[in-house]
């Protein structure tokens, strides 16, 4: 019995270090996608020759597989650790909530802006990369028109809406993670944290604004 209570806090320290690892590399991987999108702006050319230079790489379905087990690594800890702080802690959790000391928005309402970040995921997939296939032809070389199937995607003001709510929801979400990964990795010196706290924040507005910004730009390309 004493084992098991002894073996229960190095569990859950080592849950929250996935946790905080797999968090980390979801953001660099946000960052990044975040970036190369930004060439929507450039040109036509430029943002289909990023995209098929990506998928042309036979490199792209490791790199999926493993992106792919970094989610599932996430979510599946994190619902493993709400389900068992709810075990554990049903009446502290309640008296949380309700004096609302020690939490934020961002912070209380992680499982549901992570799961409204999931469905937006699986979606964007779907709609996107599985979506409607042009070919163009970039440098002489015969490619996909992702641009072409982007903004034609976002004509729609429901997608565009529904895309703003999503990656804002996203921002939220991971204005909180990125700093509470550093916690759960130790990484919280009291010097340092605010400044991790501020850039977390910051990093969270940068994400909603940037992923707004292409809908709306595609959807202004139909309006021309």
């Amino acid at each position: 019995m004493s084992s098991k209570s002894s073996s229960s806090p190095l569990n859950s320290v080592t849950k929250k270090q996935i946790m905080g690892i797999t968090g980390l590399l979801l953001c660099g991987f946000v960052l990044t996608h975040m970036l190369g999108n930004f060439l929507l702006f450039v040109s036509p050319d430029a943002f289909n020759k990023y995209s098929y230079t990506l998928t042309s790489n036979p490199l792209i379905y490791l790199a999926e597989l493993i992106l792919g087990l970094i989610f599932l690594s996430h979510i599946f800890m994190a619902v493993k650790l709400v389900l068992e702080n709810k075990r554990a802690r049903p009446v502290e959790y309640h008296s949380r909530t309700k004096s609302g000391r020690g939490s934020t928005l961002a912070s209380s309402t992680m499982p549901i802006s992570g799961a409204i970040t999931l469905l937006f995921l699986v979606l964007h997939i779907i709609n996107l990369k599985f979506g409607t296939h042009y070919d163009t032809e970039v440098g002489g070389i015969i490619m996909r028109d992702m641009y072409r199937t982007t903004v034609e995607y976002f004509q729609d003001p429901l997608h565009v809406l529904f895309y703003i709510v999503c990656v804002a929801t996203l921002g939220v979400h991971v204005s909180h993670g990125f700093w509470s990964a550093f916690q759960s990795l130790g990484l919280n010196h009291p010097k340092y944290m605010p400044k991790i706290k501020f850039a977390s924040f910051a990093f969270g507005i940068i994400v909603a604004v940037g992923f707004s910004s292409f809908p709306i730009f595609c959807y202004l390309q139909g309006v021309k």
